[in-house]
């Protein structure tokens, strides 16, 4: 195990994380608040080796920087966009992640969005208990999910689960990447615009980052039409939200499934009040079982860095 102080908690976990960073590594835990933090820093900052963070905190360059002997960051999650990469790389910072344990459970979550959102089942449920079923009759009538077009942005291990799942309800898969799949047996389109614009659903699977942000834009939106959907299981940042917002509000889009957003956790209000949309906390790898082995992979990476100097799902 490590010596004390020298693994740094970044960001709130999973409790049951938190507690094995504290009792078995003795780890310290990052103050939030600015004064403090510097106050921190000045005093433990150089005894720090490795951070264990979440894609949702991350460590940026600032933080990198005040680490002068920071070996590893340590992320619980598969996204890492919140961390400075380049700058953990130009230090010589190792950074990990937790892929493939969760892949299934995002799938998942990415199927049953789209289910719900073509066939609106959570406003269904709410049209129910507001006793709406005796007085106004039939629910309306919705989109069959089955022998859809689906169309998804970023064909790797999850996309590639999304595929294999919606291929069983008969749907056309197609899909753009940055570079094309070899032996992908989905059709390619070589930009989000022209993958857009022939498909009933648009998946966004796509990492976060810089170099997606915004990649599904008011142009790409337009291009799936009022006909059409957006299912984003991926980050907020890969979809222009105020675009999304606009189309869906102004009935452009014929409605959205929302696992993320731009500024969790704040969603915009004006989504509430749409039963075309479904709006989702951010639990696609929220399960049991999937939190229990990202945190297992979690501190399978720290004890290989503290042992080695070697990370086991490195970037």
């Amino acid at each position: 195990m490590s010596t004390s102080g020298s693994v740094l908690q970044v960001g709130p976990l999973k409790p049951s994380l938190a507690k094995t960073l504290a009792d078995d590594y003795a780890a310290r835990t990052l103050p939030e608040s600015s004064a403090e933090r510097a106050a921190f820093l000045a005093e433990h900052g150089a005894d720090v080796t490795a951070v264990v963070t979440s894609g949702r905190t991350g460590v940026d360059a600032g933080l990198i920087a005040a680490l002068p002997n920071l070996g590893a960051v340590i992320n619980f999650g598969v996204g890492y966009d919140t961390t400075d990469v380049e700058a953990a790389a130009a230090r010589g910072v190792g950074v990990s992640n937790t892929p493939d344990v969760l892949t299934d459970c995002v799938a998942d979550t990415a199927v049953g969005l789209l289910i719900d959102t073509l066939r609106q089942f959570s406003a269904s449920d709410r049209y129910v208990r507001a006793g709406r079923w005796p007085v106004d009759g039939s629910y309306p009538l919705t989109r069959q999910v089955s022998n859809t077009r689906v169309g998804i942005i970023g064909l790797g291990r999850i996309g590639s689960a999304i595929a294999h799942r919606l291929t069983a309800f008969g749907c056309t898969i197609s899909y753009h990447n940055r570079h094309q799949v070899p032996d992908a047996p989905y059709a390619y389109a070589a930009s989000p615009v022209d993958l857009a614009g022939g498909v009933d659903v648009l998946v966004v699977a796509a990492a976060g980052g810089d170099g997606t942000r915004g990649l599904v834009s008011a142009a790409v939106l337009d291009a799936i039409g009022p006909q059409g959907y957006l299912v984003n299981i991926a980050r907020g940042s890969v979809v222009d939200q105020e675009a999304l917002v606009s189309a869906l509000v102004n009935g452009r889009l014929a409605g959205a499934g929302l696992d993320v957003f731009a500024d969790e956790p704040k969603v915009p209000e004006e989504l509430f009040a749409l039963d075309n949309v479904v709006l989702l906390p951010h639990v696609a790898s929220g399960t049991v079982q999937t939190r229990a082995a990202m945190e297992a992979l979690t501190l399978r990476n720290l004890d290989s860095f503290l042992a080695t100097g070697a990370l086991v799902t490195p970037v």
